[in-house]
């Protein structure tokens, strides 16, 4: 994988498009979905860039962040951590099936009506499947196409919103029941995946010069889509209670009214909303897959995990174990795909800070082509604002039941991580001689 295509499959690990961002403002007001998306990225996705930068850089092999782990901490928390990211990424990799379904279900409510939604989802897990079996290279490089074709949409809508704004200061305009914590939930998992990048490291051309670029670019790349096309509608006055999940269609619709040409975007903006999901679930089956085929490799998982197509080096049989677990976890609603998603990921990235400051006292003479500046105390403080800031969001999990009479959204995440404690000892004990 080249620069480009780095920074395009990492825009789209990230989630770097505007879709999904419609939460944010339904729960904090435009100046407060504004303030979270430009606070966010400098407490949560910078600190995690450079983190990234720097062990991906040192450390460029496939399976990434597990790799950091074992090394720095032993084979304990790198299984954790492993566990931590897929079990995160069931949730996760839901998550963008059920926005595809929501956009389409905006625009054509019949479609996705009954079971139908459902067997789309499915669907679209196994495509994104079948098409990382062609290579990361494929992969990359199709993350370039869709990142072009969804941008154009966001530049229209952000300069029809100026041309149709209205006098007075409409960043006041707040919605009825305010929730600043869940709109920082939504940005966060907004802004999480810088991460995913470094599990294909051993597939990137010239890892040590190309991931720091790549990194800076992403982030710069990211905050910038993320804030411009909310803070054009604020112009326009627009109501935030109108805000809802895969809504940006309706947006489009309440700015510009009817006409032809408020259809033609509307229609190409639902358009790309399912690109979107498509492309990103996509981006994250290439990531994710490569962990278990490194933990098969290495033994803590069945070794026909590790098997690998001989042209692509894909590990096919990873792929698809993985597709068929995040298949079975498409029935959970946005909100709370969201929080678990954010909980297990977030553990797992406030683990990979962990092997950062362990690597920097366990070999401080290990090569690094970029190094976070300020020796020992620079690796421990860079992580101290994103693990202050998970602290937060777990107080907003914790208020989230998942259904009548069922545990809350942080009850369901500690026994999910209790899980990978027995899971890592019974593998033990089963490898025994």
């Amino acid at each position: 994988m080249t620069l480009r295509a780095l920074v395009a499959a990492t825009y789209f690990m990230v989630g770097g498009w505007p879709y999904g961002l419609e939460d944010t403002v339904a729960k904090a007001g435009y100046a407060g979905a504004i303030l979270t998306l430009l606070v966010t990225p400098a407490i949560w996705a910078f600190p995690t860039a450079l983190m990234v930068s720097e062990l991906s850089t040192a450390l460029p092999h496939e399976g990434g962040f597990y790799v950091w782990a074992a090394r720095s901490m032993g084979p304990f928390w790198g299984f954790q951590e492993a566990w931590l990211s897929l079990v995160g990424s069931i949730f996760d990799m839901a998550l963008y099936p059920t926005l595809f379904i929501s956009y389409l279900g905006h625009f054509a409510p019949s479609v996705t009506a009954g079971g139908r939604g459902a067997a789309i989802a499915v669907a679209l897990v196994a495509a994104a499947a079948c098409w990382n079996l062609l290579g990361a290279r494929t992969v990359g490089e199709s993350s370039v196409l869709f990142g072009l074709a969804l941008l154009a949409p966001f530049v229209v809508l952000s300069c029809c919103a100026v041309w149709h704004r209205a006098p007075g200061n409409m960043l006041t305009l707040a919605p009825r029941h305010v929730d600043y914590l869940g709109g920082v939930l939504v940005a966060m998992w907004n802004y999480m995946g810088w991460d995913n990048s470094s599990t294909v490291a051993g597939e990137v051309e010239r890892p040590k010069h190309t991931y720091p670029r790549a990194m800076a670019a992403a982030v710069g790349l990211v905050a910038l889509n993320y804030t411009l096309p909310i803070a054009a509608v604020a112009l326009t006055g627009l109501d935030p209670n109108r805000w809802s999940t895969g809504g940006w269609a309706d947006v489009a619709r309440a700015v510009l009214g009817n006409g032809t040409a408020a259809s033609a975007l509307i229609i190409v903006l639902t358009g790309g909303g399912m690109l979107a999901a498509l492309g990103t679930l996509n981006a994250l089956t290439l990531s994710f897959s490569r962990l278990p085929a490194a933990m098969a490799d290495d033994g803590l998982l069945p070794k026909i995990l590790s098997r690998r197509n001989p042209k692509t080096a894909v590990p096919w049989v990873a792929v698809m174990a993985c597709a068929t677990g995040w298949a079975l976890c498409l029935g959970l609603t946005f909100t709370k795909l969201v929080m678990l998603d954010v909980l297990l990921t977030g553990l797992s990235i406030l683990l990979e800070f962990a092997s950062l400051v362990a690597l920097r006292i366990r070999e401080p003479e290990l090569p690094r082509p970029y190094r976070i500046p300020g020796g020992l105390a620079g690796a421990v403080a860079v992580g101290l604002p994103p693990a202050a800031l998970l602290a937060l969001t777990a107080i907003r999990t914790k208020a989230e039941p998942l259904g009548a009479g069922s545990f809350n959204a942080l009850e369901l995440g500690a026994i999910l991580i209790g899980c990978g404690v027995v899971a890592y000892f019974l593998g033990v004990y089963i490898r025994k001689p």
